[in-house]
Order: structure tokens, then sequence, then C-alpha cells
């Protein structure tokens, strides 16, 4: 069986151990809306009207510590921007609330931006490049690689 090429992943759910801190850093800090909520324990945010991209719940993790680093468990989630000013005003954005970036990569076909959520929940803020301008192999396939991405460069464009 083959995935149909048209599915994507729709949006993901976080157990967090402080409601609304994570709320504060997803809606302030990154700029999601609020949604619906339930509650005081749970919250959902998207961008641009959808139902959801991003809920928040408290239902097994008030007040827990974050995982152990080195453990099982969501590496990151990405969360993907239509072009480069955009990514490079949500990038300024995180920077101006004073939140640390975790590394900065070009991949060839996309730029990303890495960070973290109060909880330690890895987040990747990155934008693909137009498809004719990704890196091939003379057979056509494509040839992704792991370079710095110059960011002062990247807040150029916001």
């Amino acid at each position: 069986m083959t995935i149909h090429p048209q599915t994507r992943i729709g949006h993901v759910h976080l157990t967090v151990s402080d409601l609304d801190r994570a709320l504060a850093f997803y809606r302030d800090v990154l700029g999601f809306e609020v949604t619906s909520r339930y509650g005081s324990e749970a919250v959902f945010l998207s961008a641009g009207g959808y139902h959801h991209h991003i809920g928040l719940n408290t239902w097994a993790g008030r007040g827990a510590p974050r995982p152990a680093h080195g453990t099982t468990g969501l590496y990151h989630f990405a969360i993907l921007f239509p072009d480069r000013r955009a990514l490079a005003a949500a990038v300024r954005g995180v920077l101006d609330h004073g939140i640390p970036l975790d590394g900065a990569s070009d991949h060839g076909v996309s730029e990303e931006i890495y960070l973290r959520d109060p909880d330690g929940n890895g987040i990747e803020l990155y934008r693909d490049r137009p498809e004719t301008e990704w890196p091939r192999a003379p057979d056509g396939s494509l040839v992704m690689y792991t370079r710095p991405l110059n960011v002062e460069d990247l807040l150029k464009a916001s």
C-alpha cells in the first residue's frame, strides 16, 4: 500500500505542564490564534482560521518535569511558513521574546530554525524553497545537505 500523495500531517497535540505558560508561548511568541478551549485543561490554536494546528493539554502532565535529554519521544515538529519573509518575521518575533535558538540549517530544499517551547518540545520553523531550486543529482534524485543558515541574512527578509 502507498499512502495517498495529498496526505498531510494535520496537527500536533502536546501534553504540557503549565497550560497558561504554553499558551503564552504559542499565541504570543509564535502568533497562533486560539480557536477553542476545554476549560482550564486544554486549548486549541491555529493559523488562518483552521480548526486547529496545535492542541495543548494538561490531562496527563500538569506540573510534570521536562523529559530527560536523550530519551525517546518527540524530537521536533515543524511549522511551515509560506515564504522567506514570513519565516524571517516569525524568527524575529522569537528573538524579540528572548527565546534562544537551538540551531539554524540550510538543507538545500528548505531553510530551518530550531528552538524549544517552555516544556522542552523541539520546534522547527521553516520554509521550503521552490521545487525548481531543489538540489538534484544528475539522475534527478534529491541531494539534501545540512549547512549552516545565516540567520542575520534571513532576518533581512522581514
